[in-house]
């Protein structure tokens, strides 16, 4: 279910599509699979916002992908990626972003060591601006501003193949306001906690885990935000748990 009109279209992770198998719970911001949406297929280049909760001894075995460019950011826990652009195998811990521009094509896996705990990553797929490019992979450890965005992809952080996108992520301190970046369309994810909207009010689960929105199972946590031509808008952060992760493209494609 969404929310129209006002300043951007309201997305309750409470409503989105579910993908639950016996090791990880995905929760699909647009048709995915099995899920098709024919209103719902993507937000300018993005074609995917997954939401991934993997188990110990889980994830994705070995598959493939072409023209596409894979934006992965974990949470928590500990995620081992493999790839075929140069053979290597990388643990990326929380706080580890990395691109994957798969371009003429890739193999890969996404998988949590049995020694590991549970595992949560989000991952984007984009539009590429370039068919068939050579793939690539890029990662680093993010140390984020306490006091804004940090950008981790696209404009100041990872290189993408998708022009005019980017990546950035802010862990805000509760009640001090917090300016969103004034981009032609906005993509919001409260990945933890809880915010204000101006006009739309609250976004997200409160401390307590309680729900700001319809009732759901599990609390509200993965509401979404989308604007278009929104011009500079301004959210409040309602406790210091909140984690913003918003993805700004320069035109609608």
């Amino acid at each position: 279910m969404s929310a129209a009109g006002g300043p951007g279209e309201v997305r309750r992770g409470a409503d989105a599509f579910r993908t639950v198998r016996d090791d990880r719970t995905t929760v699909h911001a647009f048709s995915f699979g099995p899920h098709y949406d024919a209103a719902n297929l993507g937000f300018g280049p993005m074609v995917c916002h997954n939401d991934d909760r993997v188990a110990p001894g889980g994830g994705y075995p070995d598959h493939p992908h072409t023209d596409l460019e894979i934006v992965t950011w974990v949470l928590d826990g500990e995620l081992t990626h493999t790839d075929t652009v140069d053979g290597s195998r990388a643990a990326l811990g929380a706080g580890t972003v990395q691109v994957t521009s798969a371009g003429s094509g890739i193999r890969h896996s996404e998988l949590v060591d049995p020694a590991a705990g549970p595992t949560r990553f989000l991952q984007v797929w984009l539009r590429p601006d370039e068919p068939g490019r050579p793939p690539r992979t890029t990662r680093t450890t993010a140390v984020l501003d306490p006091d804004g965005f940090t950008p981790l992809a696209g404009a100041g952080g990872l290189p993408l193949g998708t022009r005019g996108a980017r990546l950035l992520v802010a862990r805000p301190r509760a009640g001090v306001p917090l300016r969103l970046p004034d981009a032609p369309l906005l993509h919001l994810y409260v990945a933890r906690g809880a915010v204000t909207l101006p006009e739309r009010g609250p976004l997200g689960t409160q401390p307590d885990g309680g729900y700001d929105g319809p009732a759901a199972p599990g609390g509200g946590e993965g509401d979404a935000w989308r604007l278009r031509d929104a011009g500079e808008q301004v959210v409040v952060p309602r406790d210091d748990g909140t984690e913003l992760v918003v993805w700004a493209f320069d035109a609608d494609a």
